[in-house]
């Protein structure tokens, strides 16, 4: 690797579950991360201690002299610190956020290096994830940032893409739909299924194969169901079953509607 084009020193300002799978691939492939920043001492302490880094939860303590700094906070911690983040450091340190929604933007008029660095992942502490094969989006306010900020992602994982903020924004409401909005689906089943004395396992090798399904085929193409073949005797008999459960009710309705339509005009 050109170390021209590596970090001396990295900070992390968060240590939430992105923060944590992030530092912790960047520390697996010979990054140097001196400081971890959290609200909290327990979060700070916990990553910084499985990355040999100092850890704060005083941002005035946050060392000034790093070449890297890392946003990874909710977007409205983010932008209210973003002032305190960049006050008296380096002035040619390169400060990114990895937010999903945030524009590049947001950085003018704080600092002279600026980007993003988002990872398209659903993360949890508890669960390893194999930073290989996570897309990892760059934008930066040059080309020299923009040559660093690639680097680093290309050394953790294989599928590395440049992208605009607007095309970010799309990414992120398009994950919301894929993986939030799917879990949530889930918890539902597990939900139904446990009120009925039923093991949310059983659905497993269904999950699965649906997953799976779109590795081959356009999500279009994979969708089966009783909506699709506007099969109106099957879905009525489910709504009679949900009757108890409004709210389960209307979401069936509303994703059986949008389903049919969908292959309607299709």
């Amino acid at each position: 690797m050109n170390d021209i084009l590596k970090p001396r020193t990295i900070v992390f300002i968060g240590a939430g579950n992105l923060a944590t799978h992030l530092a912790g691939a960047l520390y697996k492939h010979g990054y140097h991360i001196g400081q971890v920043y959290s609200r909290t001492i327990e979060a700070a302490r916990t990553l910084a201690n499985k990355i040999d880094a100092t850890y704060t939860n005083q941002l005035a303590d946050v060392v000034n002299d790093a070449d890297l700094y890392i946003i990874s906070l909710t977007d409205s911690a983010f932008l209210e610190l973003l002032p305190q983040i960049v006050a008296n450091k380096n002035k040619n340190a390169l400060f990114v956020h990895t937010a999903g929604t945030v524009s590049v933007d947001v950085w003018k008029g704080y600092a002279s290096n600026y980007g993003v660095f988002y990872p398209m992942q659903t993360f949890s502490k508890q669960r390893e994830v194999d930073f290989s094969v996570i897309p990892i989006f760059i934008e930066s306010n040059n080309a020299e940032n923009t040559e660093m900020l690639l680097t680093m992602a290309s050394a953790i994982s294989s599928n590395v893409h440049q992208a605009t903020s607007d095309q970010r924004k799309k990414l992120h409401v398009a994950a919301v739909f894929a993986c939030n909005f799917a879990n949530h689906m889930y918890a539902l089943t597990a939900e139904l299924l446990e009120k009925n004395n039923l093991s949310f396992d059983v659905m497993l090798p269904l999950i699965e194969e649906t997953a799976g399904k779109v590795k081959t085929l356009h999500p279009f193409d994979a969708q089966t169901g009783p909506a699709k073949r506007n099969d109106e005797a099957v879905m009525n008999e489910h709504l009679k079953m949900l009757a108890q459960q409004p709210e389960l009710a209307k979401i069936y309705q509303d994703l059986s509607k949008s389903i049919l339509e969908h292959h309607t005009n299709k």
